[in-house]
Formats: C-alpha cells, sequence, structure tokens
C-alpha cells in the first residue's frame, strides 16, 4: 500500500466531498469555536465520548419559515436528558438560542432541521468520563427533505422490530446511543416496510426507530405507550393534546396512555406514527394486517390538519 501522511496543510486535498453534504448548510461547534458553512469542518474529535461510547444527548428540531416549531420544548427535554447522565452544559450552551437564529441565517433558508448535540467531549479513548475536561457542544442546520407525499396520500407499513427495546432509564433519555434505533430501521428496510415498532418486556407496542405510535381501536379510543417505557415525544405529546380537543367534539370517545398488545393494533381503526420530521403518517398495514380499511383513516387527517396549522402558525 501507499503510505501518505497527512498533515494539517494537506488535509483538504484527501477530504472526499459526499453528495449527502451538499444538505449541510451550517453548523457551530466547541471545537470551531465558531461557525461554518464548510461541510468538511463539520467534524467531531475521534476521541470525543460520543464517538467511541455514544457519550451524549441530543435533540432535532424544525425550523418552519424561519421560526423553531417547540423550541423550548425541546430545549428542555435535551437539558432533562443531560441531567440524567450527569453531564454538565457547556458555556455556549447559555446562547444556545442566538446561535440556532444564526446558523438558520447563515443556512439561508427557512425551512431545515436544527440538532443540537452535546457530548461529554474529548479527553481519551477510555470508558472514563472524568478523563474528558469539559463537554462539547455541536449544532447543525440541515436541509429539510419531506418524506414522500405517498405516506399521507396511500398510509405506510409498519412491522414488529424483533431488536430488543432499551431499558426504561435508557429508552427515557434522548443520547446518542442509537444502535437499537438503527438496527431497527435497517430491519424495516430489509423487510420491505417503511417501518418498524419495538415491543417492550411484556409485550406492549412501544416505539419506532424515530417515531412515537398511536392505535385508534374500535371503542373510539385513542391510546398512546405509556411514556414510562418510550420517549415522551415532543409532537406525540402535541397530538395527543390535539386528540383531546377531537374528543371533545365527538370525533373519539377518549385519548389515553395505556398499555396496547400488538393484537390490539391489529384489529385497530387506525395507527398512527408521529414525528419531528414526519408529523403524523398513517399505517395501513402492519405485521402484514390491513389496518382499517386499508387507507388513511378520518382522525389521521383530522390530527394532520390540526397540527400542521400550528406548525405553519407557530407563534
Amino acid at each position: 500500500m501507499e503510505v501518505r501522511l497527512v498533515t494539517k496543510q494537506n488535509i483538504f486535498s484527501y477530504l472526499k466531498k459526499g453528495p449527502w453534504q451538499d444538505n449541510y448548510l451550517a453548523m457551530y461547534s466547541t471545537l470551531l469555536k465558531g461557525f461554518t458553512t464548510d461541510p468538511a469542518l463539520m467534524v467531531i474529535p475521534v476521541d470525543d465520548h460520543v464517538a467511541h461510547r455514544g457519550d451524549g444527548v441530543f435533540e432535532v428540531m424544525r425550523c418552519v419559515n424561519g421560526r423553531i416549531y417547540k423550541l423550548e420544548e425541546h430545549l428542555a427535554r435535551l437539558e432533562k436528558s443531560a441531567i440524567k447522565i450527569s453531564l454538565s452544559l457547556p458555556s455556549e450552551y447559555n446562547e444556545i438560542r442566538e446561535i440556532i437564529n444564526e446558523l438558520i441565517k447563515l443556512s439561508k433558508e427557512k425551512n431545515s432541521l436544527i440538532r443540537v448535540l452535546i457530548s461529554r467531549g474529548p479527553g481519551s479513548f477510555s470508558v472514563n468520563p472524568y478523563d474528558c475536561p469539559e463537554s462539547y457542544i455541536y449544532v447543525n442546520c440541515i436541509r429539510y427533505k419531506p418524506p414522500p407525499t405517498r405516506f399521507y396520500e396511500k398510509g405506510v407499513s409498519l412491522i414488529t422490530s424483533c431488536i430488543p427495546i432499551k431499558k426504561s432509564f435508557f429508552a427515557t433519555i434522548k443520547s446518542c446511543n442509537y444502535l437499537p434505533n438503527v438496527l431497527m430501521k435497517m430491519e424495516a428496510i430489509q423487510s420491505g416496510a417503511d417501518f418498524s415498532v419495538a415491543l417492550d418486556e411484556d409485550g406492549f407496542l412501544a416505539e419506532g426507530a424515530t417515531e412515537n405510535i398511536a392505535v385508534l381501536g374500535k371503542d373510539n379510543v385513542l391510546r398512546f405507550p405509556k411514556f414510562e417505557r418510550t420517549l415522551a415525544g415532543i409532537t406525540a405529546q402535541q397530538v395527543f393534546r390535539f386528540a383531546e380537543e377531537l374528543v371533545k367534539e365527538g370525533f373519539l370517545s377518549s385519548v389515553r396512555f395505556d398499555d396496547i398488545p400488538k393484537e390490539a393494533a391489529y384489529n385497530a381503526k387506525e395507527i398512527l406514527l408521529t414525528g419531528t420530521t414526519i408529523d403524523v403518517v398513517p399505517v395501513v398495514k402492519y405485521d402484514n394486517h390491513v389496518i382499517g380499511h386499508g387507507k388513511p383513516g378520518e382522525i389521521f387527517k383530522r390530527l394532520l390538519n390540526i397540527l400542521r396549522k400550528d406548525i405553519t402558525n407557530n407563534f
């Protein structure tokens, strides 16, 4: 093999730009102590604990028409996750709102995704977190690509995941250790499905790789899995509140957090998936069981309409 010594002076001549990097619009990081719009500079040190231990927490937010949807709720969850793993917030976090606003300006796009990642920081390759002198922050602005329109017009397919669910302590933290989530997405794709959903230790529905789930039974009750075993989705909580309004209007009998057996989902009137990047999508096939009439249902349509109006107004 040819031995090439890469130095600070010639490193950029060896960096290959991938087509996916066209979606990387801007970044702020503790490493740079500033902003960049060059994807080649959007890097994380290999000895950062987040790189070799998954030791960090993160949030993904939607920027719509230049404004972040549910910014404070996302930041509150980020801070809660950091507290749970005794991760101190870097000094720049005090200016996180200003950093996000500057990234939106630099991106020159009004619709994007903002990813905020707090890591234990660089220090060593050991498992000892105290080897890391200070925590780091990495904030990226990424081009938002909406899901295919067929998701909303025709619905999506869902399978039950074979990947073991995270224990409740880890399931309720939005940490950077997403290996189970990666494997869940992989099995969905390999099975020819759009999404997969995990079951908890008792066989009840839990959550998808990056999505929360809700099931509308024939009793007209909309049920969400309990947040004690899943991540408390920001979108899911908002949809829950909108569903309460549909109860008052007579479209639903009730909405609640509950244990949901897989078999109950097979016989559901509707199944919904919620998330930051997908809003609300209807499931029309689950483990080869046709859900409802095999097409998007009325409750899905109402909740999606209400949610999108809320996202667009975003006051």
